[in-house]
């Protein structure tokens, strides 16, 4: 039977969720195609286009834009109809999105997985944090996390190592930043807990990447390879076993008898169409992408809610003028994170809330408001080397609830160059983190207090932060969600899917290594059937 096949399991989507499903799959024994609808691009051919191009500060500019597989760079893919422009950095070629990102690899707490038990509010995660503490550690020592095992990362047990982790982060973390020394020094004796956090971009090498340079470049393109992406895993992968087609759209899901999905069909940019079968496939291409793949084909929505729910951690932010030197923008793009207002009864009445002080360099914001004030010459050097010597900045995430009315489907009235149809997203900002934000500015004020700060300036106005959530939202009732604890759709038990976009409950932290723990777990439970 086996050459009806033409693999055991396929996976859309090279990512870094897809990539380390393919290659768990590859270890056991399993043959697997993975399909890219991006392009194949060398490492050092992204560089170039980051070192030629004239626009640093886009962080999409250096990766390709095709017109059979568009990003957010593409004008009028993404179709905004609700308050809130939402304009994520999404990538499409071999290893996704985490070709630029921050690094940042939280886990969620326990809390966070029964939000709705808790405290009244959002829903509660089909599965404990026990469930998945195991597949945390695989991911962990998959991607390379450097972290502290000896912090509080939820805010409610000052002084103890918490979550409980069943084995040690695989790198420690680097030591603290200038800036990270003075910042503790302001706020840990007024009892406000600043901690480390966990990141992918590691001070020593492992598994072949070196120790970060402090090249402050994480969120265009890590110059030396240190920061862990999506293709390490894509190439691993393929080294073990997977074969890799690239430029291969999926647009079509055959569903089969016994509503088993039979096959899927894919388009070359040329419109050249292919089929392929297996036992199982997983969906692993963008929240976004694998939503409207899933409505374009009436595929895993019998609860009408695939595209639904849409969550991510919209912020606002701060910046303000320490007393004293601080020099923002040395080594690694960010470190220090409080973590104080992420657990609490409060969560019943307003959002939770993780601060991270940003540490990027902010001499071209400075110098470019410096000269719209005419300042040139000595003057404006002068503003730029004290400005840019104090300046702190603050971003914020709050927790999202899962709203159906947040949503995104596809949009017939803009298509890309092999037909297929763009997205349009409907997303508003609700009263649960507008009251959320009102008290995060009041802790602004607070450490800014602390911290013997001036000239504090609140950005109020909502900003994206690319985790998106709830569009697969996974539950216990199939009434309700589209996926089970295993990620497995509730319609069709050999369509499976792995992404940040399963995830019910958004808690503060960013998602990526929880999704790469989930898709960990669901590998194992496909290996066992296939």
């Amino acid at each position: 039977m086996n050459n009806l096949y033409d693999a055991d399991v396929i996976i859309i989507g090279s990512g870094a969720v897809g990539a380390n499903v393919a290659n768990e799959l590859a270890l056991q024994g399993k043959s697997v195609i993975m399909l890219e609808a991006g392009p194949r691009v060398p490492r050092w051919k992204l560089l170039e286009n980051f070192k030629n191009s004239g626009r640093h500060y886009d962080r999409n500019n250096a990766y390709p834009n095709n017109p059979w597989a568009p990003t957010s760079n593409q004008e009028g893919y993404l179709y905004n109809i609700g308050s809130f422009r939402m304009m994520p950095g999404m990538l499409k070629h071999v290893g996704g999105t985490t070709s630029h990102w921050g690094g940042a690899t939280w886990r969620y707490t326990p809390n966070d997985f029964k939000i709705q038990s808790l405290y009244g509010v959002g829903r509660d995660w089909p599965i404990s944090y026990d469930d998945l503490e195991a597949y945390y550690v695989r991911a962990e020592y998959a991607i390379g996390v450097a972290g502290s095992d000896s912090e509080d990362q939820s805010g409610i047990y000052p002084g103890k190592a918490y979550p409980k982790r069943s084995k040690p982060y695989p790198i420690a973390p680097e030591a603290d930043l200038y800036m990270t020394t003075k910042i503790k020094e302001a706020l840990i004796p007024a009892g406000i807990a600043v901690i480390h956090e966990p990141t992918v971009r590691i001070p020593k090498s492992y598994d072949g990447r070196p120790a970060c340079q402090g090249n402050n470049n994480c969120d265009q393109i890590c110059p030396i390879g240190t920061l862990y992406n999506g293709a390490i895993h894509a190439e691993k992968s393929v080294r073990n076993g997977v074969q890799l087609i690239t430029e291969a759209v999926v647009h079509k899901i055959i569903v089969g008898n016994n509503q088993k999905i039979e096959a899927i069909k894919y388009l070359t940019p040329d419109k050249t169409e292919y089929t392929l079968k297996a036992k199982a496939f997983v969906i692993a291409a963008h929240s976004f992408e694998t939503a409207k793949l899933l409505l374009m084909n009436n595929v895993a929505n019998s609860s009408d809610m695939v595209g639904r729910n849409l969550m991510d951690h919209v912020g606002i932010s701060m910046n303000f003028l320490a007393k004293e030197p601080m020099w923002m923008g040395r080594g690694p793009v960010q470190q220090a994170t409080i973590n104080q207002w992420r657990e609490g009864d409060f969560r019943s009445q307003y959002s939770a809330n993780k601060h991270s002080f940003a540490n990027n360099n902010p001499q071209i914001d400075i110098a470019a408001k410096a000269i719209s004030e005419g300042l040139m010459g000595q003057a404006l050097d002068d503003r730029i080397m004290d400005l840019s010597s104090r300046w702190i900045s603050i971003y914020t995430f709050f927790e999202q609830l899962p709203d159906p009315s947040n949503r995104i489907y596809p949009n017939p009235n803009w298509k890309d160059s092999i037909g297929l149809p763009g997205i349009t997203i409907n997303y508003d900002v609700d009263n649960y983190v507008i009251r959320g934000a009102k008290e995060a500015k009041k802790q602004y004020q607070l450490i800014t207090e602390l911290m013997g700060g001036d000239s504090l300036t609140i950005n109020s106005a909502w900003e994206n932060h690319d985790h998106l959530m709830g569009v697969l939202i996974m539950g216990d009732d199939p009434k309700n969600s589209v996926v089970n604890h295993e990620g497995r759709t509730f319609d069709h038990d050999n369509l499976f899917i792995a992404s940040v976009g399963v995830i019910p409950a958004s808690g503060v932290v960013n998602p990526t290594l929880t999704a790469i723990a989930l898709g960990i777990r669901t590998a194992d439970i496909i290996a066992r059937e296939v």
